[in-house]
């Protein structure tokens, strides 16, 4: 029986492939781009301007897609965001190739919780504008889910659905 057989890793690429060429038109970090794009992120209030000495800080705006990606992919950590720049694809083509340390990002999140939640508003309402959402329904889930279930607590539900407790041996 034959198998598909990969690529030489170590084989050079005589036309590499660009990262504008590996995300296609319709994926969602191109939008994620021209939102972040569109903000004014001094009026929204990130801190924009930064002293001249040192090493230089990256732009809110880079951060900003970093977090805006990383919440529509269900990635919260800051480690784990710092470890997708620099391995996912789209996220390099989103930073365009910048890897920032997990500190930075957790301190941006840190920094500016009154200006993100300003950008989720502005989502929200771009959202509603487009007619991609009504804002008439809102929904909760309210399940209660136990984290735990020890065998002491699974004895104690048993002996309440019986009545009485007999030990078996």
């Amino acid at each position: 029986m034959k198998f598909i057989i990969g690529k030489d890793r170590k084989q050079a690429a005589l036309f590499p492939v660009s990262l504008e060429e590996s995300i296609e038109t319709e994926n969602e970090v191109r939008a994620i781009e021209l939102f972040v794009n569109s903000l004014d992120l001094e009026k929204t209030g990130f801190k924009v301007r930064f002293p001249e000495g040192g090493r230089p800080a990256y732009h809110p705006a880079v951060l900003l897609k970093l977090f805006i990606y990383g919440y529509l992919n269900r990635i919260r950590s800051s480690r784990i965001l710092e470890k997708e720049c620099r391995r996912n694809i789209e996220m390099m083509w989103l930073i365009e190739q910048l890897s920032p340390d997990h500190n930075t990002i957790a301190n941006f999140r840190k920094d500016n919780p009154d200006a993100i939640k300003r950008v989720f508003r502005a989502t929200v309402q771009l959202a509603r504008n487009f007619n991609l959402i009504g804002g008439k329904i809102i929904a909760g889930d309210g399940t209660k889910l136990r984290a735990q279930n020890s065998k002491k607590k699974q004895f104690q539900q048993l002996k309440k659905l019986t009545g009485t407790c007999s030990i078996l041996t």
